[in-house]
């Protein structure tokens, strides 16, 4: 596997951002949620840019695709997290649409470079 600096990655600068953008967004939610979604929203976006800068650090492809399958799944969480969110009146529906966009290209982002890992 070539060797590349973790922060040199599209997939985890952009991971970052988008962690980021959730700090912000959540900021915004109502102080009874801080145990509540909104702790689960900042866990699952922390995990996301940690577990593509661990995979990165591992010696062999198939671990690092490992982890890149569970910033994946963290990122699928934070889908499921954000509907809710609109579904209770937490964001409007830009915010939501704002959030799916990302998710979406985030997605795009990491399942490239699984891809991308798979073929070495």
């Amino acid at each position: 596997m070539a060797y590349q600096k973790y922060t040199e990655l599209e997939v985890w600068k952009k991971a970052r951002a988008f962690t980021a953008f959730l700090y912000e967004l959540t900021a915004t939610f109502p102080k009874e949620e801080i145990y509540g979604l909104t702790s689960q929203i900042r866990r699952c976006a922390i995990s996301i840019p940690s577990n593509i800068a661990e995979g990165s650090g591992r010696r062999h492809a198939k671990e690092t695709i490992q982890f890149l399958a569970i910033s994946r799944g963290s990122l699928y969480e934070i889908e499921t997290q954000i509907y809710v969110s609109f579904d209770i009146g937490l964001i409007s529906e830009t915010q939501l649409n704002e959030c799916i966009n990302e998710i979406e290209i985030l997605g795009k982002l990491i399942n490239g470079y699984i891809r991308y890992l798979a073929k070495e």
